[in-house]
């Protein structure tokens, strides 16, 4: 949920400013991203440490799930020139 949150903020700013829009300050879209992808790892490690691995099929395609959704917003990110 916190990586589409991330993309929605990667595409907010490439609606409001457009490619390549360089700033002095990166602003609170930019901040608000950082601070979304990083609090994201607690919490990922909080379901690996409680998941149920007897069954992994599951918990494997939630972490997939995750590392896709991941992947999405730092490659908008990087495709947007960020």
């Amino acid at each position: 949920m916190m990586s589409l949150l991330s993309l929605g903020l990667v595409i907010e700013g490439l609606v409001q400013f457009g490619f390549h829009h360089r700033e002095v300050d990166e602003g609170w879209q930019a901040h608000l991203f950082q601070l979304l992808m990083v609090l994201q790892v607690p919490i990922v490690l909080l379901f690996v440490a409680t998941a149920n691995w007897k069954h992994p099929s599951r918990a494997l395609l939630v972490l997939g799930l995750q590392a896709a959704a991941w992947s999405a917003a730092l490659g908008a990110l990087y495709v947007a020139g960020f």
